[in-house]
C-alpha cells in the first residue's frame, strides 16, 4: 500500500509535468504557426509538427489509459529536441529533466483511475 502523502505528491507531480509540457508545447506550436503562415521557412513548419506531436503526447500522458503511449511520444520529442539542441552546442538540461520525469511517471503509472485503484489493493509492491 502506498502512503496517502506519497500518492498525492505523485499525482501533483504527474499533473504539473503533463500540464507544463502541454502548455509549453502549445506555446511553441502557436509561435511556429505564427511564423510559418505566409513564409516558406521549412524550419517553422517542422517545429509546428513536432510541437503538435508533443502536445498530443502530453494530452495522452495525462489520461491514465493512454499514459504510456503519451509518454513514448513525449520521450521521442523531448529526447529528439535535446539531441538537436546538443548538436547546435546548446546544453538543455531542462529537457533531460522532463524526460526523466516522464520516464518516472511511465514506470509507476497513473496515481488515479481504475489501474491505480487496483495497484493500491494489490499485496505486491
Amino acid at each position: 500500500m502506498v502512503a496517502p502523502d506519497v500518492r498525492r505528491s505523485f499525482i501533483i507531480f504527474h499533473l504539473v509535468l503533463g500540464l507544463g509540457l502541454l502548455i509549453g508545447s502549445a506555446e511553441t506550436l502557436l509561435h511556429a504557426l505564427g511564423h510559418a503562415v505566409g513564409h516558406s521557412d521549412h524550419a517553422y513548419n517542422h517545429l509546428a509538427v513536432v510541437a503538435g506531436l508533443e502536445a498530443m503526447g502530453a494530452v495522452l500522458f495525462l489520461l491514465p489509459g493512454t499514459l504510456r503511449a503519451g509518454g513514448i511520444i513525449l520521450l521521442i520529442t523531448i529526447l529528439g529536441a535535446w539531441a538537436v539542441h546538443s548538436l547546435r552546442g546548446e546544453l538543455r538540461f531542462d529537457l533531460l529533466i522532463y524526460a526523466a520525469g516522464t520516464w518516472l511517471v511511465m514506470v509507476h503509472g497513473a496515481a488515479w483511475g481504475a489501474g491505480a485503484a487496483a495497484r493500491r489493493r494489490s499485496p505486491l509492491p
